[in-house]
């Protein structure tokens, strides 16, 4: 196996789960919760900086999880 240390960087990695999709109320993405700024700023950021989005992160989440009802919530009202 060859050795990959020089590659390595000593990174915070990024929460994208590839699912960018931006809340139109929150502006929040609905994959990873961060802000289009963090998002757009995550390459230049200090890694003091990254860890304080990923700890702001878990907070975020429930201000997603309120929907209106989607698809079944209309069904329901079409019935």
């Amino acid at each position: 196996m060859k050795d990959d240390a020089p590659w390595q960087r000593d990174e915070i990695e990024s929460p994208c789960t590839k699912v960018c999709v931006i809340h139109p109320q929150e502006r929040l993405c609905v994959g990873c919760y961060r802000s289009m700024d963090e998002i757009a700023a995550w390459s230049r950021m200090s890694p003091e900086a990254r860890r304080g989005v990923m700890a702001a992160l878990p907070d975020r989440a429930p201000r997603l999880a309120q929907r209106r009802g989607g698809r079944a919530a209309r069904i329901a009202r079409e019935s």
